[in-house]
């Protein structure tokens, strides 16, 4: 994978997938090691970010590299000079770029004019880095990953997209209930398997080994925010939806969490809650991401 993009979860293989969780885990139990000593990692944020610049910008310095953070002010990805101009001026100063965008058109223009690998931290049609975590985690609590089944209740976000795609290539059967018109767009469909599109919650959640929901209303939404509010009412991840899924079933969701909305007080607290290890594990993931993707031995 050295040198390699990392733009969607379609870049990869199920071995490469495979791969990246055996070295997140053997990162995760061993000491910091300088296996990227003297790379630096340019972080070009054009949205606000907790767990993602964190993890990046920690997982660099227990590799014994460095980041730095570029806002959307300082750039002005676009605006104040062209996306390929920036691209082309960072790879003649850093090892590797991690851009979390509102547009999916402005991180594959960066990764076409940059000659260094570019990594989506968050778009607007996927969150490859995430969903690489939620993989790592679901395997640390169930020891497999194929075969099991995933329900995901809400909004077919970047998340979701990347959920889907990441399910398929694992062998995991994926099911996503939304509201009619929030649904997964027929050309992300057609690149899976064992997808259960439904309208009804209760249908996706029923036996799943894993119930994953994400907020209704996602980053540049917001003027949608009641719209949304009203359409998803019915789409609560509470104890009684939890409630059909497999007795050991766990329950996920990536962060930031609007409680009394996509899900019940009290969820993150319930027994069958891995969120906060979820979280945890973005840093142990990316740890891994960038060892393979900026040739860490």
């Amino acid at each position: 994978m050295k040198g390699k993009d990392l733009l969607s979860i379609a870049d990869l293989s199920s071995e490469e997938i495979q791969s990246l969780i055996t070295t997140a885990t053997r990162l995760k139990l061993g000491q910091r090691r300088p296996l990227l000593e003297g790379n630096i990692l340019a972080l070009i944020f054009e949205k606000p970010s907790l767990r993602t610049r964190v993890s990046f910008d920690v997982a660099m310095k227990h590799l014994g590299g460095d980041a730095i953070y570029l806002s959307q002010a300082e750039v002005g990805l676009g605006q104040r000079e062209p996306i390929s101009d920036v691209a082309r001026v960072l790879s003649r100063y850093v090892d590797g770029i991690v851009a979390r965008t509102f547009s999916h058109k402005s991180v594959e223009l960066l990764a076409q004019h940059a000659s260094i690998p570019v990594i989506n931290g968050l778009s607007d049609e996927e969150h490859p880095c995430q969903v690489l975590s939620d993989l790592l985690t679901i395997y640390e609590k169930k020891g497999r990953l194929e075969g099991l089944i995933v329900a995901y209740i809400g909004d077919a976000n970047n998340v979701a997209n990347s959920l889907l795609l990441a399910c398929a290539l694992m062998g995991m059967d994926f099911r996503i209930a939304s509201p009619k018109g929030y649904g997964p767009k027929e050309k992300l469909l057609n690149k899976a398997r064992n997808i259960l599109v439904t309208p009804d919650p209760k249908e996706a959640a029923k036996n799943a080994d894993v119930v994953y929901t994400d907020v209704w209303t996602s980053m540049g939404q917001e003027a949608e925010a009641e719209r949304r509010r009203a359409a998803f009412s019915n789409y609560q991840v509470d104890t009684k939806l939890l409630s059909l899924a497999k007795k050991d079933a766990i329950f996920m969701h990536p962060l930031p969490a609007h409680h009394g909305e996509e899900i019940a007080e009290g969820i993150l607290e319930s027994p069958q809650s891995v969120v906060f290890d979820q979280a945890e594990n973005r840093l142990h993931m990316q740890k891994a991401i960038l060892v393979k993707l900026l040739g860490g031995s």
